[in-house]
């Protein structure tokens, strides 16, 4: 029998195969999944996975990273964590941990094949897809991903143009992108008006 996405979000809520059956070295770490899902939800932000902060409220993007994405959206905090409009759903559902200069690691390798298509098709109303970072431009975009993040975001217009629910390609806003940020000001220039139009015309009313 087909889940519901309330069953479905209760599983993923207790997954630990990143613990108990890793693909590589296992979380060295407690799981904790963390995502917000509704099957009235008409955006959708596809991120990386949870950093620490996230890991420890158990909420997606409270952190500075978070307070960037809400400005680049227009969107206040409470429309933001409005579960009924705005679904988040990472790539890598549990923080992964950090490497030895402290950044954080990509999302664990298993949670998207053992989860994403199942939860993606249980969001029917989403016409808004936020891809933010390479990894989820690979898997929402597929073969439409560039080489590399710059090249994929760099083809937004494109991209908005023949994707369907739409999908916006977008650097990750931790502060670790300030570089780009600079050497890239046709991002907010010109990109970060559609985002924020898109998000009011795909945003419902409370």
């Amino acid at each position: 029998m087909r889940l519901t996405l309330s069953a479905l979000t209760r599983e993923i809520r207790a997954c630990r195969i990143c613990r108990d059956a890793p693909t590589g070295p296992p979380l060295p770490h407690e799981p904790r999944p963390v995502l917000q899902v509704s099957r009235t939800a008409t955006i959708c932000i596809a991120g990386q996975a949870p950093g620490t902060r996230v890991h420890a409220s158990g909420k997606p993007f409270t952190d500075p990273s978070g307070d960037r994405l809400r400005a680049w959206m227009g969107v206040d905090s409470d429309t933001f964590y409005d579960r009924r409009r705005i679904a988040i759903v990472p790539m890598g559902f549990c923080f992964p941990g950090q490497d030895a200069r402290g950044a954080d690691l990509p999302p664990r390798r298993e949670c998207a094949p053992a989860w994403r298509e199942a939860l993606m098709a249980r969001l029917p109303q989403v016409k808004l897809v936020l891809a933010v970072g390479s990894y989820a431009q690979r898997w929402h975009l597929r073969a439409e991903a560039g080489g590399s993040l710059t090249e994929t975001v760099s083809r937004w217009r494109d991209i908005v143009a023949t994707t369907n629910p739409t999908v916006v390609p977008l650097p990750h806003p931790s502060w670790r992108n300030n570089a780009w940020l600079k050497k890239n000001p046709w991002f907010e220039t010109e990109l970060l008006p559609y985002l924020s139009e898109a998000i009011a015309r795909h945003l419902p009313d409370a």
